[in-house]
Protein backbone atom coordinates (compact mmCIF):
# COMPACT_ATOMS: atom_id res chain seq x y z
CA UNK A 1 0.00 0.00 0.00
CA UNK A 2 1.68 3.70 -0.48
CA UNK A 3 1.74 5.61 1.94
CA UNK A 4 0.38 9.03 1.81
CA UNK A 5 3.75 11.90 0.74
CA UNK A 6 5.78 14.01 3.76
CA UNK A 7 3.60 17.02 4.13
CA UNK A 8 4.88 18.28 7.49
CA UNK A 9 7.62 17.74 10.07
CA UNK A 10 8.27 18.31 13.65
CA UNK A 11 11.14 18.47 15.25
CA UNK A 12 12.36 15.84 17.83
CA UNK A 13 15.66 16.60 19.08
CA UNK A 14 16.70 20.39 20.52
CA UNK A 15 17.96 22.59 17.80
CA UNK A 16 20.27 25.35 18.06
CA UNK A 17 18.34 28.76 17.61
CA UNK A 18 18.64 30.69 14.61
CA UNK A 19 20.55 33.58 14.55
CA UNK A 20 20.94 37.26 12.21
CA UNK A 21 24.89 36.64 12.37
CA UNK A 22 25.30 37.06 8.11
CA UNK A 23 29.34 36.77 8.38
CA UNK A 24 29.29 33.14 8.02
CA UNK A 25 27.19 33.23 4.77
CA UNK A 26 29.10 36.13 3.47
CA UNK A 27 32.34 34.37 4.34
CA UNK A 28 31.53 31.28 2.17
CA UNK A 29 30.08 33.63 -0.83
CA UNK A 30 33.77 35.23 -0.93
CA UNK A 31 35.66 31.95 -1.09
CA UNK A 32 33.35 31.07 -4.37
CA UNK A 33 31.85 27.77 -5.46
CA UNK A 34 28.30 27.91 -3.43
CA UNK A 35 25.76 25.87 -4.79
CA UNK A 36 22.25 27.20 -3.91
CA UNK A 37 19.25 25.14 -2.86
CA UNK A 38 16.09 26.70 -2.77
CA UNK A 39 12.29 26.46 -1.59
CA UNK A 40 9.23 28.09 -1.87
CA UNK A 41 10.14 30.56 0.97
CA UNK A 42 12.19 32.22 -1.58
CA UNK A 43 9.29 33.12 -3.85
CA UNK A 44 7.29 34.59 -0.49
CA UNK A 45 8.07 38.11 -0.99
CA UNK A 46 6.77 38.04 -4.92
CA UNK A 47 3.57 37.12 -3.62
CA UNK A 48 3.72 33.23 -4.13
CA UNK A 49 3.03 31.51 -0.37
CA UNK A 50 5.27 29.06 1.12
CA UNK A 51 3.71 25.66 2.31
CA UNK A 52 4.77 25.59 5.83
CA UNK A 53 5.76 28.25 7.19
CA UNK A 54 3.21 30.49 9.31
CA UNK A 55 0.28 31.20 7.00
CA UNK A 56 1.52 28.51 4.78
CA UNK A 57 -0.80 26.73 1.81
CA UNK A 58 -0.71 23.56 4.20
CA UNK A 59 -2.63 24.83 6.82
CA UNK A 60 -5.03 24.93 4.38
CA UNK A 61 -4.76 22.90 1.32
CA UNK A 62 -3.42 19.33 0.75
CA UNK A 63 -1.17 19.41 -2.18
CA UNK A 64 -2.06 17.14 -5.32
CA UNK A 65 -0.56 13.46 -5.02
CA UNK A 66 1.04 11.55 -8.31
CA UNK A 67 -1.48 8.43 -7.04
CA UNK A 68 -4.75 10.18 -7.20
CA UNK A 69 -3.87 12.33 -10.43
CA UNK A 70 -3.42 9.57 -12.13
CA UNK A 71 -6.50 7.21 -10.87
CA UNK A 72 -8.90 9.74 -10.55
CA UNK A 73 -10.69 11.42 -13.48
CA UNK A 74 -12.64 13.88 -10.80
CA UNK A 75 -9.68 14.37 -9.16
CA UNK A 76 -7.30 15.52 -12.61
CA UNK A 77 -10.88 17.42 -13.48
CA UNK A 78 -10.37 19.23 -9.97
CA UNK A 79 -6.50 20.28 -10.47
CA UNK A 80 -6.96 21.66 -14.03
CA UNK A 81 -9.57 24.07 -12.90
CA UNK A 82 -7.61 24.92 -10.10
CA UNK A 83 -4.22 25.01 -11.81
CA UNK A 84 -5.74 27.10 -14.73
CA UNK A 85 -7.53 29.46 -12.83
CA UNK A 86 -3.81 29.90 -10.48
CA UNK A 87 -1.51 29.58 -13.87
CA UNK A 88 -3.30 33.28 -14.56
CA UNK A 89 -2.47 34.78 -10.91
CA UNK A 90 1.31 32.66 -10.72
CA UNK A 91 2.34 34.07 -14.55
CA UNK A 92 2.34 37.27 -12.81
CA UNK A 93 4.30 37.06 -10.05
CA UNK A 94 7.90 38.37 -10.45
CA UNK A 95 11.16 37.83 -9.12
CA UNK A 96 11.70 39.52 -5.67
CA UNK A 97 15.23 40.80 -4.06
CA UNK A 98 16.31 37.20 -2.75
CA UNK A 99 16.26 36.00 -6.32
CA UNK A 100 17.96 39.13 -7.63
CA UNK A 101 20.90 38.65 -5.44
CA UNK A 102 21.53 35.14 -6.04
CA UNK A 103 21.44 35.70 -9.83
CA UNK A 104 23.98 38.34 -8.99
CA UNK A 105 26.22 36.11 -6.86
CA UNK A 106 26.18 33.93 -9.69
CA UNK A 107 27.27 36.65 -12.07
CA UNK A 108 30.10 37.76 -10.10
CA UNK A 109 31.34 34.06 -9.73
CA UNK A 110 30.39 33.57 -6.13
CA UNK A 111 27.12 30.73 -7.09
CA UNK A 112 28.34 27.60 -9.06
CA UNK A 113 24.92 26.98 -9.74
CA UNK A 114 21.11 26.98 -8.03
CA UNK A 115 19.04 23.54 -7.07
CA UNK A 116 15.70 25.22 -6.95
CA UNK A 117 12.56 22.55 -5.23
CA UNK A 118 10.07 26.07 -6.85
CA UNK A 119 8.33 25.29 -10.23
CA UNK A 120 7.48 28.87 -10.80
CA UNK A 121 10.92 29.62 -12.90
CA UNK A 122 11.68 33.28 -11.33
CA UNK A 123 15.80 32.21 -11.12
CA UNK A 124 16.03 32.46 -14.61
CA UNK A 125 13.72 35.50 -15.02
CA UNK A 126 15.89 36.82 -12.58
CA UNK A 127 18.91 36.44 -14.64
CA UNK A 128 20.22 32.89 -12.92
CA UNK A 129 21.44 31.04 -15.76
CA UNK A 130 23.17 27.31 -14.15
CA UNK A 131 19.08 26.38 -12.73
CA UNK A 132 18.33 23.04 -12.27
CA UNK A 133 14.19 22.61 -11.43
CA UNK A 134 14.24 19.86 -9.49
CA UNK A 135 10.34 19.12 -9.25
CA UNK A 136 10.31 20.60 -12.85
CA UNK A 137 8.12 23.95 -14.13
CA UNK A 138 4.53 25.00 -14.78
CA UNK A 139 5.73 26.04 -18.08
CA UNK A 140 5.71 22.87 -19.66
CA UNK A 141 2.71 20.14 -19.72
CA UNK A 142 3.76 16.46 -21.11
CA UNK A 143 1.30 13.97 -21.96
CA UNK A 144 1.17 10.27 -19.70
CA UNK A 145 0.68 8.41 -22.96
CA UNK A 146 2.75 9.29 -25.59
CA UNK A 147 5.46 11.86 -23.90
CA UNK A 148 4.61 14.59 -26.31
CA UNK A 149 5.50 18.15 -25.01
CA UNK A 150 3.94 21.26 -25.27
CA UNK A 151 4.24 25.19 -23.57
CA UNK A 152 1.55 25.64 -20.57
CA UNK A 153 0.56 28.80 -23.00
CA UNK A 154 -0.41 26.41 -25.63
CA UNK A 155 -2.51 24.81 -22.68
CA UNK A 156 -4.29 27.82 -21.26
CA UNK A 157 -5.49 29.00 -24.82
CA UNK A 158 -6.97 25.38 -25.31
CA UNK A 159 -8.78 25.16 -21.66
CA UNK A 160 -9.59 28.87 -22.33
CA UNK A 161 -11.80 28.37 -25.34
CA UNK A 162 -12.99 24.87 -23.81
CA UNK A 163 -14.79 26.56 -20.72
CA UNK A 164 -15.69 30.05 -22.20
CA UNK A 165 -16.89 32.14 -18.60
CA UNK A 166 -14.62 30.08 -16.37
CA UNK A 167 -14.11 32.96 -13.78
CA UNK A 168 -14.20 32.30 -10.21
CA UNK A 169 -12.76 34.19 -7.45
CA UNK A 170 -9.66 31.53 -5.75
CA UNK A 171 -9.37 32.21 -2.16
CA UNK A 172 -5.76 31.69 -2.08
CA UNK A 173 -2.83 30.92 -4.38
CA UNK A 174 -0.49 27.89 -3.52
CA UNK A 175 3.33 27.23 -4.09
CA UNK A 176 2.46 24.98 -6.91
CA UNK A 177 0.25 26.90 -8.80
CA UNK A 178 -3.02 25.66 -7.64
CA UNK A 179 -6.35 27.76 -6.53
CA UNK A 180 -8.18 27.23 -3.46
CA UNK A 181 -11.44 26.72 -5.56
CA UNK A 182 -14.48 24.49 -3.90
CA UNK A 183 -16.35 21.94 -5.69
CA UNK A 184 -19.21 24.29 -6.69
CA UNK A 185 -16.89 26.86 -8.21
CA UNK A 186 -15.06 23.80 -9.89
CA UNK A 187 -18.60 23.00 -11.48
CA UNK A 188 -17.70 21.00 -15.16
CA UNK A 189 -15.08 22.44 -15.59
CA UNK A 190 -13.66 20.32 -18.97
CA UNK A 191 -10.29 19.28 -19.20
CA UNK A 192 -8.81 18.80 -22.58
CA UNK A 193 -6.95 15.58 -23.91
CA UNK A 194 -3.40 15.24 -25.60
CA UNK A 195 -3.61 16.52 -29.59
CA UNK A 196 -1.73 13.57 -30.14
CA UNK A 197 -3.30 10.72 -28.70
CA UNK A 198 -6.06 11.81 -26.67
CA UNK A 199 -3.88 10.58 -23.24
CA UNK A 200 -3.87 12.59 -20.08
CA UNK A 201 -2.03 15.55 -19.69
CA UNK A 202 0.03 16.82 -16.71
CA UNK A 203 2.31 19.67 -15.98
CA UNK A 204 5.98 18.59 -16.27
CA UNK A 205 6.30 18.78 -12.46
CA UNK A 206 7.21 16.09 -9.36
CA UNK A 207 3.86 15.81 -8.16
CA UNK A 208 3.68 14.78 -4.29
CA UNK A 209 3.53 10.98 -4.41
CA UNK A 210 6.13 11.31 -7.61
CA UNK A 211 9.83 10.22 -7.91
CA UNK A 212 12.06 13.51 -8.87
CA UNK A 213 13.78 11.44 -11.84
CA UNK A 214 16.84 10.27 -11.46
CA UNK A 215 19.08 11.48 -13.93
CA UNK A 216 18.15 14.69 -12.54
CA UNK A 217 18.96 13.26 -9.04
CA UNK A 218 22.29 12.47 -9.98
CA UNK A 219 23.25 15.75 -11.74
CA UNK A 220 22.55 17.42 -8.75
CA UNK A 221 24.61 14.99 -6.41
CA UNK A 222 27.60 16.08 -9.16
CA UNK A 223 26.90 19.64 -8.48
CA UNK A 224 27.43 18.93 -4.58
CA UNK A 225 30.08 17.24 -5.75
CA UNK A 226 31.62 20.04 -7.33
CA UNK A 227 30.75 22.94 -4.81
CA UNK A 228 32.86 24.60 -2.02
CA UNK A 229 29.50 24.72 0.34
CA UNK A 230 25.84 24.44 0.14
CA UNK A 231 23.80 27.50 0.96
CA UNK A 232 19.86 26.56 1.66
CA UNK A 233 17.44 29.69 0.71
CA UNK A 234 13.70 29.03 2.36
CA UNK A 235 13.26 25.15 2.14
CA UNK A 236 12.18 23.56 5.13
CA UNK A 237 13.59 20.69 4.02
CA UNK A 238 10.79 18.41 5.29
CA UNK A 239 10.66 16.49 2.26
CA UNK A 240 13.94 14.07 0.99
CA UNK A 241 14.24 15.39 -2.41
CA UNK A 242 16.17 17.96 -1.00
CA UNK A 243 17.14 17.19 2.41
CA UNK A 244 19.53 14.08 0.86
CA UNK A 245 21.86 16.94 -0.82
CA UNK A 246 22.14 18.54 2.61
CA UNK A 247 23.15 15.41 3.88
CA UNK A 248 25.67 14.43 1.12
CA UNK A 249 27.68 18.00 1.72
CA UNK A 250 27.70 17.55 5.32
CA UNK A 251 28.74 13.82 5.18
CA UNK A 252 31.27 15.26 2.78
CA UNK A 253 32.87 17.82 4.99
CA UNK A 254 31.22 21.01 2.61
CA UNK A 255 29.59 23.79 4.92
CA UNK A 256 26.12 23.95 4.88
CA UNK A 257 24.42 27.31 5.85
CA UNK A 258 20.63 28.06 5.91
CA UNK A 259 18.61 30.80 5.29
CA UNK A 260 15.20 30.47 6.84
CA UNK A 261 13.11 31.66 9.19
CA UNK A 262 11.84 29.16 11.50
CA UNK A 263 14.12 25.64 11.59
CA UNK A 264 14.30 22.95 9.31
CA UNK A 265 15.05 19.59 8.91
CA UNK A 266 18.81 20.20 7.64
CA UNK A 267 19.81 22.22 10.96
CA UNK A 268 21.57 19.69 12.54
CA UNK A 269 24.26 19.36 9.73
CA UNK A 270 24.61 23.39 8.99
CA UNK A 271 27.22 25.43 10.45
CA UNK A 272 24.11 28.48 11.03
CA UNK A 273 20.78 28.92 10.09
CA UNK A 274 20.06 32.70 9.76
CA UNK A 275 16.54 33.49 10.97
CA UNK A 276 15.87 36.55 8.47
CA UNK A 277 13.74 37.66 5.73
CA UNK A 278 15.91 36.20 2.31
CA UNK A 279 15.88 39.47 0.59
CA UNK A 280 16.58 41.28 3.74
CA UNK A 281 19.91 38.75 4.11
CA UNK A 282 20.61 38.36 0.26
CA UNK A 283 20.68 42.07 0.01
CA UNK A 284 22.93 42.73 3.18
CA UNK A 285 25.10 40.02 2.43
CA UNK A 286 26.04 40.75 -1.04
CA UNK A 287 26.51 45.02 0.23
CA UNK A 288 29.33 43.36 2.62
CA UNK A 289 30.62 41.82 -0.52
CA UNK A 290 30.55 45.07 -2.80
CA UNK A 291 28.46 43.37 -5.10
CA UNK A 292 24.86 45.86 -6.54
CA UNK A 293 21.38 43.77 -6.82
CA UNK A 294 19.42 45.45 -9.03
CA UNK A 295 16.65 44.74 -11.25
CA UNK A 296 18.35 42.71 -14.04
CA UNK A 297 15.89 40.32 -14.89
CA UNK A 298 14.23 38.35 -18.03
CA UNK A 299 10.46 38.77 -17.11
Amino acid sequence: MRMRPTLSWTPTEDLPEGTTDLEPVADALSVGGVLVLSGAGISTESGIPDYRGEGGSLSRHTPMTYQDFTASAEARRRYWARSHLGWRTFGRARPNAGHRAVSAFERHGLVSGVITQNVDGLHQAAGSEDVVELHGSLDRVGCLSCGDFLPRRELARRLEEANLGFEPVAAGINPDGDADLTDEQVGDFHVVPCTICGGVLKPDVVFFGETVPPPRVEHCRRLVDEATSLLVLGSSLTVMSGLRFVRQAAQSGKPVLIINRDATRGDRHALTRVGLPLGTALTTVAGQLGIPVDGHATA
